[in-house]
């Protein structure tokens, strides 16, 4: 398991911003082994439909509910979030629409870190292939600088065998494993690609 520290000594509680529960499974398991404590924040007003944000989060409580980790619901806002990118909707995925999502979601990260006494945060967003390490980066230092008194911590956590871990622990719990980033402009970005490819993409389980 890849030997990870805090980026402030001697910290070990850590808030998670949580996408879902495969991409935080290695993650978590990682810290816990490395003597950190984090606390997952699931913050994601970016999915659509409701149902599948509802399923989503679910599966994320479930995993968090078996270590005995704490778990924080923040509000699912869509059309605060829609507001939030308004003018974006057209940019393509790992275009500005995507910086400005993850900066939305961290942003209400490191609020509740600066009001719950967490110094660290970090997210799960950075776990995958899919999206820009660069950008989830930028956001998250835009974050911590409107909250003074936090920190990003910009941790790479594709490497180190997260990854094939990552997979292991998916099998393991059954998770539920959703085939678009979250909200509906990746949604049909990908329904575009699977009619070129013959293929069709399957509703998410009841929640």
């Amino acid at each position: 398991m890849l030997k990870i520290q805090a980026p402030i000594a001697g910290e070990s509680r850590i808030l998670l911003h949580s996408c879902c529960a495969p991409c935080s499974s290695a993650i978590v398991e990682c810290m816990l082994e490395n003597g950190l404590r984090p606390t997952v924040f699931y913050y994601n007003p970016n999915i659509y439909p409701r149902r599948e944000y509802d399923i989503r989060k679910q599966e994320a409580m479930r995993f968090t509910a078996s270590l005995g980790l704490d778990f924080v619901d923040a509000d699912y806002d869509h059309p605060g979030w829609l507001q939030g990118v308004c003018g974006l909707e057209g940019e393509p995925e790992r275009g500005r629409r995507c910086l400005q999502c993850f900066t939305l979601r961290l942003a209400a990260t490191a609020r509740y870190a600066q009001e719950h006494g967490f110094r660290v945060f970090t997210t799960t967003l950075a776990s995958s292939r899919w999206k820009s390490l660069d950008q989830i980066n930028e956001a998250g230092r835009r974050a911590a600088a409107l909250c003074p008194g936090t920190l990003f911590w910009e941790q790479n956590w594709r490497k180190g065998g997260l990854q094939e871990r990552r997979g292991q622990l998916l099998r393991q719990y059954g998770f539920y494993n959703q085939q678009y980033c979250g909200c509906e402009f990746s949604l049909r970005a990908r329904q575009e690609y699977d009619k070129e490819q013959g293929k069709h993409l399957p509703p998410p389980p009841q929640p």
